[in-house]
């Protein structure tokens, strides 16, 4: 643990301003409707960076929102959905028309993907995806994603060869962190530690900045330590409209109303950029107009009442 505390602390428009750059590849935290990081996909697009790959498991509002603000040139993950509330419909019509290169994955082959970035070697061998056709499908920029070779010990074994993937940034939205970058993630965690410790950078957004003392008393709390971290921000309902555990519940009908306007696209989805991004001056700004003081209690009161 660190004797001088390094403070990392930032606003999310500096954040993104040094740390993201058109081309990168973005590792995506979250899963489908849970703890998914809208405070940093909403500045991405603010900023409009440019000719990005996002890739993670099964991605959601935050990959949506940067596909249909068509910031997006490729897609590497496991699924593209909102649960029960259907598909993420500006992702699947950017695949259908040719918009964007994509390619599938199983979920564990993204996460195994992430643990050799992180241990630093150039493949990783799984038997995900065998028997499949998402081995047989062609990746969209013609270089081949995987390799089938038969075990070097086990004859007539297959196995799937899978390439490491190191991310330029990584966005995750956490429960807590210090001002030097430890993170506490409550509940799921998925492909997230693997992804962060693969990444280059990482920008993490969390609900509540906890006093380092505190971590230093309970180390076993942390599930990112501060060294693979680079920038953190505090922003309350960050994750909003999806769940944060032990904080809020998702917003259904903020939900439901994105994917009517996603779906419908065109004029209806620009509009809701303009609405709900572009002319919001701050995220807060966002909540007040997607929810309000007395929803937003309502799904903190939802959350206790799970709990």
């Amino acid at each position: 643990m660190l004797n001088k505390i390094i403070d990392k602390t930032m606003n999310p428009k500096d954040a993104v301003q040094e740390f993201i750059s058109d081309g990168d590849t973005i590792g995506i935290g979250g899963q489908s409707i849970g703890r998914v990081s809208t405070l940093l996909a909403h500045e991405i697009v603010r900023q409009q960076k440019k000719d990005l790959t996002l890739v993670g498991c099964n991605l959601s509002l935050s990959m949506d929102l940067l596909v249909g603000a068509k910031l997006v040139k490729r897609t590497e993950c496991g699924s593209g959905s909102f649960e029960r509330f259907g598909t993420a419909f500006q992702w699947r019509n950017a695949i259908q028309n040719n918009l964007i290169e994509f390619q599938d994955y199983s979920h564990l082959a993204m996460a195994s993907r992430f643990l050799a970035g992180s241990l630093g070697i150039p493949f990783i061998p799984t038997k995900s995806m065998l028997g499949t056709d998402l081995l047989k499908k062609q990746n969209t920029n013609k270089i081949n994603p995987f390799e089938i070779i038969n075990n070097p010990w086990q004859k007539d074994e297959p196995v799937v060869l899978l390439p490491a993937l190191q991310p330029d940034v990584s966005i995750i939205h956490a429960q807590m962190a210090d001002k030097s970058g430890n993170i506490i993630i409550e509940g799921f965690t998925t492909h997230e530690p693997e992804m962060i410790k693969a990444s280059k950078k990482v920008i993490v957004s969390c609900e509540k900045l906890i006093d380092s003392e505190f971590v230093k008393s309970h180390p076993e709390k942390i599930s990112i330590p501060y060294i693979f971290i680079d920038a953190v921000i505090e922003q309350p309902l960050g994750g909003y409209p999806t769940s944060v555990y032990n904080y809020y519940e998702h917003d259904s009908d903020h939900i439901l109303y994105y994917q009517e306007k996603a779906r419908s696209g065109g004029k209806e989805y620009s509009n809701y950029l303009d609405e709900y991004i572009y002319n919001c001056k701050s995220f807060e700004e966002y909540i007040q107009k997607s929810a309000g003081t007395n929803k937003i209690k309502a799904l903190k009161d939802s959350m206790l009442k799970l709990l």
